[in-house]
Parts: structure tokens; C-alpha cells; sequence
């Protein structure tokens, strides 16, 4: 792990301890202990119409779902500033009729993810998924191996209520203070999972933000309105090509 990393791994665990983040899941509550919607609302430039009319047309567009904790819900930021709205920009830009769910809950574990997603499977049938989460799962020193099975279940879930949806996985570092075997296993897992489950991976969701002061907030872990554009960068990057490929075909 190279040293900004350390850095702002270490700097990630003291402030989930100073913010007292339960154990087993902070399914609905900010590290502020605010509660935390579920989901934001949609981006899409069709999801801003009324009554019955808005409610058919976002049914008939195709939904490009992020799945995350407090790094996709953007905390500490207006929403509009959070990478999977700043993602909604760049789909908008291209015409492409996509709309965007930021469903990021701050304090979010992989094991929280998997119990919500059939809420929030309920409400769309994606054409991509975007699964961040993981990193509260390394502050709590969950077991690799329960978060390998919670990302593959999460996953599993996808498929299963949407047979065609893209799974697209972000990978994450876990703190320095787990030990060398922790860690090691930790950053082999999002490769582990993306190979065994032949799913496009973003290497490193906070490549080029992490351990970087400029970019990150007072707390030093939660990306500020630039960091969060290199983060729409990095995942841009991997889901770009996969959009244009599915518009391609559905223009067919």
C-alpha cells in the first residue's frame, strides 16, 4: 500500500471511531447520526416530470444503479456533487436516455448492502449496477472471506431480479493497522470477486483522492466536491464503454 494510502486509511479509521459507527450495518444513519435516505433522488433528465406521466416515464428509462456507502451518497456535499450524479452529467451530455440512482448510505457494510437489495432492486430493474462498498467492512475488520460471500450474494441478487444488468464492482484498501495478512487479503478480494464472477472492476474507487489533503474534507476520508470528480473520473473510466455498448444494441 503506497503511502497515501496509508494515510488515508489510517485517517479513515479514527474518524469511524470518533463517529461511533455500530457494528453489523449503519443501513440508515450518517457517521453524523443523522438519518440517511436510502436513496437519492434520481438524476436523470427524464425524472423530473409530475404525477402519473413522470412516474411511466421513469418506469420505461433505464437505470443506472449505484450501490455504495458514504463515499457514493456523497456525505458532506450536496448531492448533485456526488460521482453518481457528476456520472448522470456525462450521460446527459451524450443524449443517451439513462437515468441515475444514487443509493449510497453513509456507514454502509456489504452485509447492509445485501440485506437492502431487494428494496432497492424493487424500485428498478438497472442496466448497470455500480457496487462500492467494502470499506466499512475493513474498519471493522470484518473477515474477508464474509465480505467476498456478501459482494458474490450481492451480486447473485443482481442477476437473479435482473437477468441482463451489468455488474460493475469498485475496489476498495482496507486500514494499516489489520495486519499484513488482513490487508493483503482485503485488496486481493475485489480482483478475487471480479474474476470469479467475470465482472468489469474499478481498480481503486478512490485512486488519485485518497491521502490526498486538497482533495478530501476536514476529516480527511470523505472526498471533497473536486476529489469526488476524480472518483466520477475512475469509475467513468470502466462503465463508459459498457453504456455505449448497451445503447449501441438497444438502438439496433
Amino acid at each position: 500500500m503506497s503511502g497515501t494510502r496509508v494515510w488515508w486509511a489510517a485517517a479513515l479509521l479514527s474518524v469511524s471511531m470518533a463517529c461511533g459507527v455500530a457494528e453489523g450495518g449503519g443501513d440508515d444513519l450518517s457517521p453524523d447520526g443523522g438519518v440517511s435516505s436510502s436513496t437519492a433522488p434520481r438524476t436523470g433528465s427524464d425524472a423530473r416530470g409530475e404525477g402519473a406521466d413522470a412516474a411511466e416515464t421513469a418506469a420505461e428509462v433505464p437505470l443506472v444503479l449505484f450501490l455504495g456507502d458514504s463515499l457514493t451518497a456523497g456525505y458532506g456535499l450536496d448531492p448533485d456533487q456526488a460521482y453518481p450524479a457528476l456520472i448522470g452529467q456525462e450521460i446527459r451530455a451524450r443524449g443517451w436516455q439513462l437515468d441515475v440512482l444514487n443509493a449510497g448510505v453513509s456507514g454502509e457494510t456489504t452485509a447492509g448492502g445485501l440485506r437492502r437489495l431487494d428494496w432497492v432492486l424493487g424500485q428498478s430493474d438497472p442496466a448497470l449496477v455500480l457496487l462500492a462498498l467494502g470499506g466499512n467492512d475493513g474498519l471493522r475488520g470484518v473477515p474477508v472471506a464474509t465480505m467476498i460471500s456478501n459482494l458474490r450474494a450481492i451480486v447473485a441478487g443482481v442477476r437473479e431480479r435482473s437477468p441482463e444488468s451489468i455488474v460493475v464492482l469498485a475496489g476498495m484498501q482496507s486500514p494499516p493497522n489489520m495486519g499484513a495478512e488482513y490487508i493483503e487479503g482485503f485488496r486481493a478480494a475485489f480482483p478475487l470477486v471480479a474474476r470469479e464472477d467475470d465482472l468489469p472492476l474499478v481498480p481503486f474507487l478512490l485512486e488519485g483522492v485518497g491521502g490526498v489533503r486538497a482533495l478530501n474534507q476536514a476529516d480527511g476520508i470523505h472526498p471533497t466536491a473536486e476529489g469526488q470528480r476524480a472518483l466520477a473520473d475512475n469509475v467513468w473510466a470502466v462503465i463508459e464503454p459498457l453504456l455505449e455498448q448497451r445503447m449501441s444494441a438497444a438502438a439496433r
